[in-house]
């Protein structure tokens, strides 16, 4: 098993279904380091407001956000969303906790609040995240920058498969457009919006496996002296 010479921080950003999360995992095991999963974050945010039936905006985000505790475990290999003390895990993988991560991400408190949380957790230990703003806000001096992307009907065939293993049905029409509504609010939004950043190297996943997006990350750190 390769190993990292000090501690550092890999971070992952692109739209949904390039790869981002499960590249991540592939390449924490690899290389035994902490994997965050950013966008749970986010979808946990989400799924508070939605069952609590409280309306997502600046307002209620800042008389509630304080209520909202996150923590990310990890069992037998697997991340395990912990919110309030439950875990909901299973629960914040649908349509409409995408879009609700996607409302609630627009807003400035909810953002500073886990961004915060994020840069604790690289305090002290070499990690690997992913998300929508880790190169540019959360770990602008990330010791390696990457940035996924892949052709927008791929990414639905993708997206399709991953919610049909969780039960839920819908036409690959629904997913794409839901896809690129999602797309559009994230590029577009006030606060940290999804860009590439300059230093950030693109990948193409479209024809690429997740091995073979992971082999490739794992040469450019070789190739960085991030690992030897």
């Amino acid at each position: 098993m390769e190993k990292l010479q000090k501690k550092y921080i890999i971070a992952i950003d692109g739209p949904s279904a390039t790869g981002k999360s499960v590249t991540a995992k592939l390449l924490s095991k690899e290389l035994s380091i902490t994997y965050v999963d950013t966008g749970a974050m986010y979808r946990a945010c989400a799924y508070y407001f939605i069952t609590n039936n409280i309306e997502i905006n600046e307002e209620n985000a800042n008389k509630y956000i304080k209520d909202i505790d996150i923590k990310l475990n990890y069992f037998e290999g697997s991340i395990v969303i912990i919110l309030n003390n439950v875990d909901v895990t299973a629960k914040i993988r649908t349509p409409e906790m995408s879009m609700g991560a996607s409302n609630i991400s627009k807003i400035g408190c909810v953002r500073d609040r886990l961004v915060d949380m994020q840069r604790k957790m690289g305090e002290n230990t070499s990690l690997v995240m992913d998300g929508r703003d880790i190169g540019s806000v959360v770990f602008p001096n990330a010791d390696l920058k990457v940035y996924l992307d892949a052709d927008s009907k791929v990414r639905a065939v993708r997206r399709k498969k991953d919610l049909e293993k969780t039960g839920q049905i819908c036409s690959l029409e629904e997913v794409e457009k839901e896809m690129q509504q999602r797309d559009f609010q994230d590029m577009n939004r006030e606060n940290s919006p999804l860009i590439k950043v300059e230093d950030a190297i693109l990948i193409d996943t479209t024809y690429m496996s997740v091995k073979e997006v992971a082999e490739y990350m794992m040469t450019l750190l070789r190739d960085n002296y991030i690992i030897i």
